[in-house]
């Protein structure tokens, strides 16, 4: 999982950016018009950078300790992306209150600590008992149905073919851990796991749009990876992980992939991100969730020569389907909180 994006659903919008006004306004202009060929670079930016940061997590932890790579990861990106809104921006610019603050850690806690840190211990558990790369992925492109469940409990009315389309997903959430011939395709306690994950990244994501948050997405996004960042630094510490680290055992490998993951994952992609949802029709820009779990399965099996078997296949085919619905469905009922904040490791 990545650092998470901006809220974006049905009853707040996409971030407006500040730019030149409008006809009739001060300045009397228009802002440009973006070019197809930018905002697709900026998609496959995304659909690729976050695709494979699930294959990113496995070689970190390879000789990295799970959670204290994840704090490391967080910890990093949050104090990068401060420098720059404080050069930027000034010595004002992460200034919040304090409510909008405690609620930007409950989230961060959330989807970082709960969501990111459940996938990587689900990844870097010993041979056999180990979530691939590819299947983590599938299962946490159950996420957007996962909150289309968390809406009902307040009163919302997704469409039937949404309801359809989390049916259809959950389906094959069953095929990909169901026992065949004595044995499943993918622990079951690493994919427990993983949706448990995925359970605390739908929460987050759900009090993310109700909660009174820090206004500037960048500036949510510092709070909620240092909030996570700490308290996965807590649980490493609890696990026993901090006591018998040594960087010295640490593979270029692994230090590689760490720091892939703060800036190709928690940095590039999610910038991309942001200037995909001032730039392009959120429709287009929720895509990613069904296309990252593609990207996901086919980088760990040819990098990792992670197994696709028939199972993965048909289980992580109608699960991506079921997203794809409830994403087009969304989209034409003008509802994108469903899929407004998939995590990209």
């Amino acid at each position: 999982m990545t650092s998470p994006p901006p809220r974006a659903t049905a009853s707040t919008g996409p971030p407006v950016p500040a730019g030149p006004a409008a006809p009739g306004g001060p300045a009397g202009t228009v802002p440009p018009p973006v070019r197809p060929a930018l905002i697709w670079t900026a998609l496959t930016v995304v659909y690729v950078l976050w695709g494979s940061t699930y294959l990113g997590i496995r070689v970190a932890v390879e000789s990295l300790p799970a959670l204290t790579s994840a704090s490391l990861r967080f910890a990093a990106a949050a104090a990068v992306l401060a420098l720059v809104l404080r050069v930027r921006r000034g010595a004002g610019a992460l200034r919040v209150d304090r409510r909008r603050l405690g609620s930007a850690a409950l989230v961060g806690v959330l989807l970082l600590a709960g969501g990111n840190g459940l996938v990587v211990l689900a990844e870097s558990g010993p041979p056999g008992s180990a979530v691939p790369s590819g299947v983590a992925a599938l299962l946490v492109a159950t996420v957007p149905l996962l909150v289309v469940l968390l809406r009902t409990t307040v009163g919302d009315r997704p469409r039937f073919w949404t309801f359809a389309g989390v049916s259809l997903g959950f389906l094959g959430l069953v095929l990909l851990v169901l026992p065949t011939g004595g044995s499943t395709a993918v622990p079951l306690a690493g994919a427990l796991t993983v949706v448990a994950a995925a359970t605390s990244w739908s929460v987050g994501s759900f009090l993310s749009n109700r909660l009174t948050m820090p206004t500037d997405p960048f500036v949510a996004t510092v709070y909620e990876m240092l909030a996570g960042a700490v308290a996965l630094a807590v649980l490493a510490a609890a696990r026993g992980e901090l006591r018998d680290f040594d960087p010295g055992q640490v593979t270029g490998r692994s230090w590689l992939a760490l720091a892939y993951l703060m800036v190709a994952g928690s940095l590039v992609a999610f910038t991309a991100y942001v200037w995909l949802l001032h730039h392009a029709p959120i429709s287009l820009v929720s895509t990613y969730a069904y296309v990252n779990p593609v990207v996901a399965v086919a980088l760990g099996a040819l990098l990792a020569a992670e197994p696709v078997t028939s199972q993965v296949l048909l289980g992580g085919a109608v699960i991506v389907a079921g997203v794809a619905l409830v994403v087009s469905t969304e989209r034409l009922g003008r509802r994108t909180g469903a899929a407004g904040r998939v995590p990209r490791r």
